[in-house]
């Protein structure tokens, strides 16, 4: 979690794995269960900071499922207290038959501009959620565990809340 966050909390997501080739054709490699890590307390301030709120690093797998993804996944998310005992757990879904739109549409709309197919570019695309810890109330602390899994995609995705000393730095003139 950055140093200038006001929050560190997970987003439980589906995320499309893609490689663009060298004629700027993109390919989906495959799916991986995720945490778009977020900053949900700045977001909730103004939606307009909805960009500042994802200034972070976010995370996938540990596996991928290759081939195409289920209508339906189910899946558990939790924070795990410091104890090793479970703060918090709500399950979740996704794949098409949970989401607002197909699959083809969202990657038809993420790869529309040029911008975004250059040939060797790696591109990881998170698919929404509705199920969040914060909106729980729960404030995960540092030292505790964000486990995200969901049967398709194997082993359980496992992250511990850190954050990260500041690193800006004054400009000096050459």
């Amino acid at each position: 979690m950055p140093e200038f966050s006001l929050d560190g909390g997970e987003e439980p997501e589906i995320a499309g794995l893609y490689v663009i080739g060298a004629d700027g054709q993109p390919y989906r490699v495959g799916y991986a269960i995720g945490n778009e890590f977020s900053d949900h307390v700045t977001e909730r301030q103004n939606y307009l900071y909805l960009a500042h709120s994802k200034l972070r690093a976010c995370s996938f797998g540990p596996a991928l499922l290759v081939g195409e993804l289920p209508a339906h996944v189910q899946g558990h998310s939790r924070v795990v207290g410091t104890d090793g005992k479970v703060r918090w757990e709500k399950a979740f879904v996704s794949g098409e038959q949970n989401m607002s739109h197909t699959i083809e549409n969202l990657e038809h709309h993420h790869f529309k501009y040029a911008l975004f197919k250059r040939p060797g570019d790696v591109h990881v695309h998170f698919f929404g959620t509705a199920t969040l810890s914060f909106a729980d109330g729960i404030l995960v602390q540092p030292g505790e565990t964000f486990e995200i899994e969901a049967d398709a995609f194997g082993p359980p995705l496992r992250n511990r809340l850190a954050i990260v000393e500041s690193t800006s730095a004054k400009v000096k003139t050459l």
